[in-house]
């Protein structure tokens, strides 16, 4: 086989493998941005989701579900670089930040706020 064929062919499989994991993803990642839309759910800049000033608690449930896969995740991170959950935590909010949409609820030193 030459190289074109077998690198034309692995892309083709890393293509598929990556239709199947966005089929494959949860509904709780549509479910969070529904959560954030109605002002449910916020994000803390300690990389968790809170419960926004004066929201009902609907979405409490999504929101533990959520922290819990989070911790979990932050966990495995922390260990292979060797950082504490705090940093990783941290570091993870700031990515989250950026791509959150303009009235967002987000919760930074201890203070709701809607992001600008």
């Amino acid at each position: 086989m030459n190289g074109s064929f077998v690198r034309s062919t692995a892309m083709k499989t890393i293509a598929l493998l990556m239709l199947l994991v966005a089929a494959a993803l949860p509904a709780s990642a549509l479910e969070l941005e529904s959560a954030r839309a109605q002002g449910l759910a916020g994000e803390v800049d300690n990389g968790l989701l809170g419960i926004p000033p004066g929201a009902a608690a609907d979405a409490q449930g999504l929101i533990t579900t959520i922290n819990n896969q989070r911790r979990a995740e932050y966990a495995k991170i922390a260990a292979q670089n060797n950082l504490s959950l705090d940093v990783v935590g941290s570091m993870m909010f700031e990515k989250i930040y950026v791509r959150l949409p303009v009235g967002t609820w987000v919760q930074v030193k201890g203070e709701w706020k809607k992001k600008g």
